[in-house]
């Protein structure tokens, strides 16, 4: 068996491939935990990297539950800041986007006490030596914005598996980076079985194939960065967002990520809008320039946004509604977290 990375990507890879098969073949068989930090609007890298993809299997027959990781927030960073804000609209987005709550199970890290109560004996199952070999969480730390790197964020991989493991979720959408992660769920869960009882599944990462968007200024589309489009930005705000992209001195537009990665990220952009090969939208832009470029991409994004954006402003209209959702989803969400619980707390006393 290969160990490197590559062959451990090959790997996923492959059991990706396996995985959609048999979702395609029993949906209903499937449980899915996924989620986000409420720390601002979600932006377009967020719907085709993670949105797109959950309403894609929640309408094919699989059980979502979506984590609004509010706990999580303070993983590298000092305070929660407007977070009852954040919570609701990225619920909104959620909605917005296409997820449907009357099937999903839509919570707050915060509503849900049972599953924290998980860190402890889930701790006790991981190494520090572990931990600190996990490369997600050493880039996590690189990239945090606090002066010294907190409990929560050293053991935010251990976090991470109460969020999969309480609701017994046996897959999980994830990216690349996000393997390491997913192995150490996988450890905790298989260490608990062998140590106590079969509790728990033991859950597959389906890997993604969704494309990861540069934001306008050429580095990755992040919220904290400023350079990403909000699924709740208006026409002028997106206008003026794309007019601020980062592009080159080649007129001839062309898609070639490997060499022009800023120009070939207004034109995946345009592409992924408009449904269509991002080769055949550069040829059409041809010897149009910049300009011609960004006129495409936010007509494009505009036209994609206008339904989404019309529904999320009919739902932030309303927060009652909103935090309806979250009250049900919540309910549901801890009383499968007691059942966990009690079933955790019998097999360690057994």
């Amino acid at each position: 068996m290969e160990t490197t990375p590559d062959g451990g990507l090959r790997a996923a890879e492959d059991r990706a491939r396996e995985l959609e098969e048999r979702i395609a073949a029993e949906p209903g068989a499937f449980r899915i935990l996924t989620g986000d930090r409420p720390t601002g609007p979600l932006h377009l890298g967020h719907y085709f990297g993670t949105l797109a993809n959950r309403v894609r299997l929640q309408r094919a027959g699989v059980e979502l539950f979506v984590l609004v990781a509010d706990y999580q927030v303070l993983t590298d960073r000092d305070v929660a800041e407007r977070l009852d804000e954040h919570v609701e609209g990225l619920v909104a987005d959620y909605l917005a986007a296409g997820i449907d709550p009357s099937t999903a199970t839509i919570f707050r890290h915060s509503a849900v006490p049972a599953l924290n109560q998980l860190m402890l004996p889930f701790l006790s199952l991981v190494s520090i030596a572990e931990l600190n070999r996990n490369p997600t969480v050493k880039d996590e730390i690189a990239s945090s914005r606090q002066a010294s790197v907190s409990g929560l964020m050293f053991t935010y991989p251990v976090h991470q598996a109460a969020d999969i493991l309480f609701c017994k979720a046996n897959l999980v959408p994830v990216g690349k980076d996000q393997l390491p992660h997913q192995e150490i769920t996988r450890t905790i869960a298989r260490r608990f079985n062998e140590r106590y009882a079969p509790v728990f599944p033991v859950p597959d990462a389906l890997l993604s194939a969704a494309p990861s968007l540069l934001g306008t200024d050429g580095q990755k589309m992040s919220k904290s960065r400023g350079n990403a489009i909000a699924l709740s930005a208006g026409p002028d705000e997106t206008a003026r967002l794309i007019r601020r992209a980062v592009t080159d001195d080649d007129r001839h537009i062309t898609y070639a990520p490997d060499t022009r990665p800023q120009v070939s990220t207004l034109v995946r952009i345009a592409a992924l809008c408009q449904d269509r090969d991002p080769h055949a939208v550069a040829a059409e832009i041809a010897d149009g320039g910049a300009a011609a470029l960004k006129k495409v991409v936010t007509d494009s994004v505009n036209e994609f946004l206008r339904p989404i954006r019309a529904r999320r402003a009919e739902l932030t209209a309303d927060r009652t509604h909103l935090r309806r959702v979250l009250a049900e989803g919540e309910k549901r969400a801890n009383a499968i977290a007691d059942r966990t619980l009690e079933e955790v707390r019998a097999a360690m006393a057994s």
